[in-house]
């Protein structure tokens, strides 16, 4: 690894360079980043997973960028254009887009106008004009009259073709342009005559502008939508005069006849290549920045739900809300495991609810159900209901679950390798249950875009985006901790060194041989080396293992240290785990040495007082307002309990119960100015909301959470 991008890279991001070079030999050296965030925090400085994101990301560009100039000197060389002077420029260069110019004039062209010019023999005179001496650019160009160039306006015409394609190659015109379009650019759309009918949705664009700079991300990403499916024209602008007379400024010598005919090169290189060329580049950076706010707010979104509040092992009953197809309904145990599976008819045609609540109640009082999941969809309100009669042998809780997704899963790959037995009403009763046991568990299955928690998802840079949010997966994933004996290899799949692969032979392992007693038997499991060992052990957690111990997130590496520790307080090993008195005894100072500070030392310490601890807390119930059952029974000023299902850069969206959820604008939030909801609101947050507006025929509610009690 080329020690420049260490200083680069400390640098970019204003981290201490010492820091930044552990970092980036330990993610060279295969390391991820949860393990690093957790387990080197002495190397690191206990830097954050955002941090240690940013150091990862800048890495890669350089790495690209590295890969991107070798390629140029390469192509330089092969020219026989490459001098010492050039191959310094390009080596000191880390900037993409000044490297892209000063690439410029050695790129391999098309057949342009200038490259026509060039063979017609016009190069001479094109460099006559452009030194702007005193003389005659008529007299001149007469000389390169011939069956090619036919008159002296062709011959000055070829000339200024050839001097416009040097303009645009000239890195400071280039950079003055880039400037203007940073403080000025304008960003436009209008409405495609002939496609009004269809583009309905984007009539706030049918003549739009807009500061680029003061653009948000989603109206942006709207409007780009609008664009590609042909319903907007969309251009980024400058002020046309000021762009051609700073372009003069850099160009123009003086008044003479040639210097004429060079603003006339001016004008049409502005107009036929740098402006197009600098607008497709702001076009594209613009559109990478809304992809990167639009990607830090699915993520955000994202790692909420994720981390959603599980009930734990219970035996539950999940329903899949239906009318005329009846309500799917399954049991499963306290380890998940499908138990029964039947259809109950309570609701309209059929309305078979006496039948339905002796079945509930038969279940319930036959598998000692403990609490019962309802998805939240078509028909959910009216199940709710109906289960708050069951006639109970004692009390069992009732749960309303968020279903996004549960229909993709239910005919996914994975649901029939789970399930390949069952239809696929039943595995999305079994998806509802086992969100409320586990939402983590249950929601790695599923593509991250169909749980319905994103802003403008689908349009964004969709390699990225995978990327991005299979760091979150993964980033919950090991701050949860994995039980090793009943993960799925899905969800062992995101474990720290591990793959698809090792996971499902962990998995194969584990249904030949039985339960994984301790962490050390992992080096059994095939193709598991050293290295994944090292990475996956600490996030993986043995309920029942020998060594108790291997139910923290106490790495193994640090067992014997923990033995030392016992050993100081006079107690073995299992004496110290939950004993906090035992446990204070310690003097954490007789421990440091050159590996280990205080950061792991406190880890240890807390892991031992709260051995496995889930970070998420506890699942609660919620209760929607039972008098309503649609958009028509709201009033404008109502007071409603909801829950927050979806936030945005602009509001917060709140399910209060019917299909229709309701926005809160962000200025509808606090009596504060804020620039995110999510500073204030967080996903899955029971909140109350006052009713500001209903728009019935758009299906539109107009929520406030401002002084409501």
């Amino acid at each position: 690894m080329p020690k420049e991008f260490y200083t680069l890279i400390a640098n970019q991001l204003s981290l201490p360079l010492k820091k930044v070079s552990a970092v980036i030999d330990l993610l060279e050296d295969g390391a991820s980043i949860p393990f690093i965030a957790r387990y080197r925090k002495e190397l690191s400085g206990s830097m954050d997973e955002v941090a240690l994101g940013d150091i990862q990301e800048s890495l890669k560009k350089f790495k690209d960028l590295s890969l991107r100039k070798s390629t140029m000197l390469k192509s330089i060389t092969e020219q026989g254009k490459l001098t010492s002077a050039l191959s310094k420029l390009i080596e000191a260069c880390w900037d993409s887009n000044v490297l892209e110019d000063i690439y410029l004039p050695y790129k391999k062209k098309r057949k342009t106008k200038g490259e026509q010019a060039k063979k017609k023999g016009l190069g001479p005179l094109a460099e006559w004009i452009y030194k702007q001496q005193n003389g005659k650019p008529n007299t001149e160009a007469k000389k390169y009259i011939n069956k090619e160039v036919p008159d002296i306006e062709a011959a000055l015409g070829g000339a200024r073709d050839i001097i416009a394609e040097w303009i645009n190659e000239n890195s400071q015109v280039r950079d003055k342009l880039r400037y203007q379009f940073k403080r000025e650019a304008i960003l436009s759309s209008k409405l495609v005559a002939k496609m009004k009918e269809e583009a309905g949705t984007f009539e706030d664009y049918f003549e739009f502008s807009q500061p680029l700079k003061k653009c948000p991300s989603h109206r942006l990403l709207a409007i780009r939508r609008g664009e590609r499916l042909g319903y907007l024209r969309v251009s980024i602008d400058i002020d046309v005069d000021l762009a051609q007379a700073n372009i003069e400024r850099v160009i123009v010598k003086n008044r003479s006849e040639s210097a004429i005919q060079v603003k006339l090169a001016i004008s049409d290189a502005y107009k036929r290549l740098l402006k197009p060329s600098i607008e497709t580049e702001f076009k594209n950076s613009s559109k990478e920045a809304a992809d990167l706010v639009a990607m830090e707010v699915f993520a955000k979104n994202l790692r909420q739900l994720l981390l959603s509040a599980p009930l734990g092992s219970k035996v539950i009953l999940g329903l899949d809300p239906g009318f005329k197809s009846g309500c799917k309904l399954i049991v499963i145990d306290s380890t998940g495991q499908l138990i029964h599976h039947d259809v109950i008819y309570p609701h309209p045609p059929q309305s078979r609810d006496k039948e339905a609540l002796g079945k509930l109640a038969q279940l319930i009082n036959k598998y000692k159900v403990e609490a019962i999941a309802i998805g939240n969809g078509t028909a959910g309100r009216e199940t709710m209901g109906l289960c708050k009669k069951i006639d109970l042998p004692y009390p069992v809780d009732l749960y309303m679950v968020n279903e996004s997704g549960a229909s993709i899963y239910s005919a996914s790959k994975v649901a029939r390798e789970e399930f390949p037995n069952q239809d696929i009403t039943v595995r999305g009763a079994v998806s509802i249950a086992r969100r409320l046991m586990d939402p983590l568990a249950e929601l790695v299955k599923i593509d991250p875009k169909s749980i319905g928690v994103g802003q403008y998802q689908h349009d964004v840079n969709q390699v990225k985006l995978k990327e991005n949010l299979d760091q979150v997966v993964a980033s919950c994933v090991n701050m949860v901790g994995i039980n090793l004996n009943t993960a799925s290899h899905h969800l062992l799949s995101y474990v720290s060194g591990l793959n698809a692969g090792l996971a499902k032979n962990i998995v194969e392992y584990r249904n030949e041989y039985g339960a994984f007693t301790t962490r050390k038997e992992l080096n059994k499991v095939k193709r598991l080396g050293a290295k994944s060992f090292e990475q996956a052990a600490g996030f993986l957690r043995i309920k029942k293992s020998k060594n108790p111990l291997d139910n923290t997130g106490i790495h193994p590496e640090r067992y014997a240290l923990v033995k030392a520790m016992a050993k100081s307080v006079n107690c073995k090993v299992e004496d110290l785990v939950m004993n906090d008195s035992k446990v204070d005894e310690i003097k954490l100072s007789s421990f440091i040495d050159t590996t280990i500070g205080i950061p792991t030392l406190q880890d240890i310490i807390s892991e031992l007082k709260r051995p496995g601890l889930d970070p998420r807390g506890e699942a609660k119930q919620f209760e929607f307002a039972e008098h309503i059952k649609d958009i028509n029974d709201l009033s404008v000023g109502m007071v409603l309990p909801g829950i927050i299902n979806n936030i945005t850069k602009f509001g917060a969206f709140v399910d209060i119960g019917i299909k229709q959820g309701g926005l809160v604008h962000i200025s509808q939030i606090v009596n504060k100015f804020i620039k995110d909801p999510s500073e204030v609101v967080s996903l899955e947050q029971h909140v109350k909301v006052k009713v500001l507006d209903i728009d019935i025929a758009r299906g539109r509610i107009q929520l406030s959470m401002k002084d409501v009690n």
